[in-house]
């Protein structure tokens, strides 16, 4: 039989190419093997990891770190009880708070200015970024403008506020408002312009335009772009929350923490760092579930 393989073997040598003739020469097993279960493996851990309870355990693993090395260097006497108090006399200085009903009212208070604030904010957000999203000639006439107002710093905004709109509720509200806009309205407008055109112009080959056509197809396109500038606009109001709470504020976790800088409380200061970090990332969830929601329906 003539050699039809290698050229450099004789008699009936052949270079088997199939599975079946590397199986016959034992050539199959020469070769790494592959990771056994590897595919079923890397299934499995993505299984796990979207399940609800397992997400939420491993969220709170750096937290629990965290607050052992907090435990343990204060317990160490690593820093002094001025410079950081321990987690017991945080806890003892909200229980005592909490006795005299003012840790509530603290709460509450913030929460509700963060809330309209936002509402404010995000609202005006949402109407100018679509505006400068879709029309060429209002990006041109106040995106220059805007811009420039969104590189002031916000404890730059106080003495305006306090002398336009006095030390009332307004002020405070107005800082927490432009915190909120600028994030929504970035985002908002970068999105509009990077919506597809061919889906735009089918649309308008329907009969669509104007408020119908933002409504039915341009809106829900960036609903995901949307919620990200909602979420970010979220965390900027609670940044924001501190320094419209220096606007001679009598109440408020920024208030909190000021009043306990100027009387040394470091264990209430961090009682209200840890109070913000805690409630703005409730805020952010119940936002993130609202986000779900809306992706499923519109996007």
């Amino acid at each position: 039989m003539p050699n039809i393989g290698n050229p450099y073997l004789s008699g009936n040598s052949v270079v088997p190419t199939s599975r079946a003739g590397l199986a016959a020469t034992g050539a199959a097993g020469t070769g790494p093997a592959p990771a056994p279960g590897g595919p079923q493996r890397d299934a499995a851990a993505a299984g796990a990891l979207s399940r609800r309870w397992v997400r939420l355990s491993l969220g709170l693993v750096v937290p629990a770190v965290l607050l052992a090395a907090w435990q343990l260097s204060t317990a160490a006497g690593v820093f002094t009880a001025v410079q950081l108090p321990s987690p017991t006399a945080v806890y003892t200085a909200a229980i005592d708070l909490l006795d005299r009903g003012q840790l509530g009212l603290h709460i509450a208070i913030s929460t509700q200015r963060v809330l309209i604030g936002f509402a404010i904010g995000a609202l005006l957000g949402l109407a100018l970024g679509a505006l400068l999203g879709l029309s060429r000639l209002a990006d041109i006439l106040l995106g220059p403008a805007i811009g420039a107002l969104r590189a002031v710093p916000s404890l730059a905004w106080v003495p305006l506020l306090i002398l336009w709109l006095k030390i009332g509720e307004d002020s405070k509200i107005t800082l927490i408002a432009i915190g909120a806009f600028f994030p929504v309205f970035t985002t908002v407008s970068l999105a509009l312009r990077h919506v597809d055109r061919n889906l735009v112009e089918a649309a308008r080959a329907f009969g669509l335009n104007g408020l119908k056509l933002l409504r039915t197809v341009q809106l829900p396109a960036v609903v995901p772009a949307v919620f990200s500038g909602l979420r970010l606009a979220l965390a900027q109001a609670w940044l924001f929350l501190v320094a419209a709470e220096l606007i001679a504020s009598s109440m408020g976790l920024g208030f909190l923490l000021i009043d306990s800088q100027n009387n040394g409380r470091t264990d209430r200061l961090l009682l209200a760092i840890v109070l913000l970090a805690v409630i703005g990332k409730l805020t952010d969830a119940i936002l993130g579930v609202a986000e779900k929601w809306a992706v499923a329906k519109w996007a």
